[in-house]
């Protein structure tokens, strides 16, 4: 037998064995493929920006950086939460430090991804919780300090959206948020272009039960602790993590 091929028939049954293996542990998505982080709000730092004092938007991590450094805090993460309008004002609600800056959008047919129906909502309550609910089931209540609307849904009660499509050819650098099990904050953002069924597996193969898309090919992270700082880019609404400098 050739040579060769004695190193080819090895090599093969490792990746055969490798991807079964894989499978059978319902790893299914390459995990490498996204950035992830992970917030518990009881002892993180976690709020959501739009405008400064002035009523100016921060528009990037740039400035969103600067103000808390004027203001003697560190930016520790920081992730582009949710559709914005032209003017950049949020799409759907957003609720900041416990005020309802932008009603519910309870449209069920509208055009984009923001209808793709079931929408969904990311908050934090007062208690410091940090929840993902579908729009048409979220409760506002005087306990939500931080909220923001966004869509589709990704994972609705641990199954995937029932329209995405495995192998679809629609893809984008995508970012979203999940809950896992211990009740933390799960942000993710793709490394390149990726469907929304794989976005939508990766969340689950981490164990989250629910969990919400975010943005599209807007979508930036600041990760400085992954040496990842992308601090260009407009958008609306920005969650972000902060310490004071002196920790």
């Amino acid at each position: 037998m050739n040579k060769l091929w004695l190193l080819v028939i090895p090599l093969a049954f490792l990746l055969s064995t490798s991807f079964l293996l894989t499978k059978k542990a319902g790893k299914l998505v390459d995990e490498s493929r996204f950035i992830s982080y992970e917030i518990d709000p009881a002892h993180q730092h976690l709020k959501f920006y739009w405008k400064d004092e002035d009523g100016i938007n921060y528009q990037n991590f740039r400035n969103l950086k600067a103000s808390l450094e004027n203001d003697g805090k560190a930016l520790v993460f920081a992730m582009n939460g949710g559709m914005y309008n032209k003017d950049l004002s949020p799409q759907g609600l957003y609720i900041e430090n416990g005020q309802l800056l932008s009603p519910l959008d309870t449209l069920q047919n509208g055009y984009g991804n923001f209808y793709l129906q079931p929408n969904g909502v990311f908050y934090i309550t007062h208690d410091h919780k940090a929840m993902v609910s579908l729009s048409r089931s979220f409760d506002i209540s005087q306990n939500i300090s931080y909220a923001t609307q966004s869509g589709p849904m990704l994972l609705i009660d641990g199954e995937i959206h029932p329209k995405f499509i495995k192998g679809s050819q629609n893809v984008h650098i995508r970012n979203g948020v999940g809950i896992l099990p211990n009740g933390n904050a799960l942000f993710a953002i793709s490394r390149d272009k990726v469907n929304f069924f794989d976005f939508a597996s990766f969340f689950k193969q981490k164990g989250c039960k629910n969990a919400l898309y975010l943005d599209g090919f807007v979508s930036r992270i600041y990760l400085p602790t992954k040496n990842i700082e992308q601090l260009d880019g407009t958008f609306g609404v920005i969650i972000a993590e902060t310490k004071s400098k002196t920790e």
